[in-house]
């Protein structure tokens, strides 16, 4: 009979975490070594299409209103029930809020495997859910953990070397091989000015965390529109601080070449309509956007935080850039909008690094490999 393994997806909104969750889950499920399972904190998100076409046992939803109050009891309880009735064998979470409900639930259930998943390397966490979270770690059997930066950040959290695994994220790179057979209609798909002299610098990020620094995007563009009035910043994404980041653009006075799409579910072809993408945020794990970019064989210019340095060679696929330096980013970006040969060479390198280091095949047999090597143990 096969083992059971349960996916712990936070939400379904369309951020990196997300995406990488889905994906396992359907490599998972399309792999069949596994019968696969799917619970939430939050049943909703334009993701939720990917998984229901699966056609996987029901998704079950535990609605959080907070880690201190009864709710939480509750809902730790009724997960614990469900996970004990459906003989769940492995229980993988993905992120901070699952990771801390999900192990609570798995360990009150006796659940023989319970791996949780550690995604950035600080700034989003107050001390207390830091505190939180290594209690989490403390119930888990593994950490998987995205990028050797993460790694190192738990180790120095005093996290147990031993449980910490290092997967990468892994693309399914034939969704980004879209050909531009017309960029102007591509554009007017995503409310972009339908012109073939424009130029679009992308950013796909959440935008429910100020570590995504945005603001600093703006300011280089406020830059970069001044001597390049045809470049246009195409933000994708979708969260709370929108209002307030469109009230910025407005401020800086380039809300004509500043885009807000909001979620997208079709980000291969607007990459395939992008020259340049970019990552802004002062604090990262491993960031699911970056390998975007560079399967859709697009130049990267990214803060150097996190892992973005063991995916962008400097200056041969992309650029690092230090942290909130947004005259550095109006630079580069500058540059490349006006060297299309070099934009295209960085391009065509950041395809071939992905494809030799970021495959689902990897991330599959990496993953497969540690709930065999787990189940064996607990056997044992």
């Amino acid at each position: 009979m096969k083992k059971r393994v349960l996916q712990f997806i936070g939400s379904f909104h369309q951020g990196g975490t997300e995406r990488q969750a889905v994906s396992l889950a359907r490599l998972l499920h399309s792999d069949a070594t596994y019968d696969v399972h799917v619970a939430t904190l939050n049943k909703e998100g334009i993701l939720l299409d990917e998984i229901e076409v699966l056609g996987l046992p029901v998704i079950e939803e535990f609605k959080l209103t907070s880690f201190y109050n009864a709710n939480f009891v509750s809902q730790v309880r009724l997960c614990s029930s469900y996970l004990r009735a459906n003989k769940i064998d492995v229980v993988h979470t993905h992120d901070f809020y699952t990771n801390v409900f999900g192990m609570a639930a798995a360990t009150l259930a006796g659940i023989p495997v319970r791996i949780a998943s550690k995604r950035e390397t600080g700034a989003m966490r107050t001390p207390g859910q830091d505190f939180v979270e290594k209690l989490a770690f403390g119930r888990a059997d593994a950490i998987v953990v995205n990028a050797a930066a993460v790694r190192e950040h738990l180790i120095e959290r005093s996290v147990s070397k031993a449980k910490i695994h290092v997967i990468y994220n892994g693309l399914d790179l034939s969704r980004f091989l879209t050909k531009v057979a017309d960029k102007a209609s591509i554009a007017a798909r995503f409310g972009l000015p339908a012109d073939n002299d424009a130029k679009f610098i992308t950013l796909v990020a959440n935008l429910r965390h100020s570590v995504k620094n945005i603001p600093m995007l703006l300011r280089a563009a406020k830059t970069v529109v001044r001597t390049m009035p045809n470049a246009h910043f195409v933000i994708a994404g979708e969260g709370e601080l929108g209002p307030r980041l469109r009230a910025i653009s407005s401020e800086l006075g380039i809300e004509e070449n500043v885009h807000f799409i909001g979620g997208c579910a079709d980000v291969p072809a607007l990459l395939a309509a992008s020259d340049i993408c970019v990552l802004t945020s002062t604090a990262e794990g491993f960031s699911n956007s970056i390998l975007e970019y560079m399967a859709a064989g697009k130049p990267v210019v990214a803060t150097k935080v996190g892992g973005a340095a063991e995916a962008i060679a400097d200056g041969a696929s992309g650029y690092l850039i230090s942290s909130d330096d947004d005259v550095a980013l109006a630079a580069r970006l500058k540059g490349l909008l006006s060297d299309a040969e070099k934009a295209e060479s960085f391009g065509l390198e950041g395809r071939k690094i992905v494809t030799e280091k970021f495959s689902q095949d990897s991330r599959l047999a990496e993953t497969l490999k540690l709930y065999g090597d787990l189940l064996d143990g607990r056997k044992s």
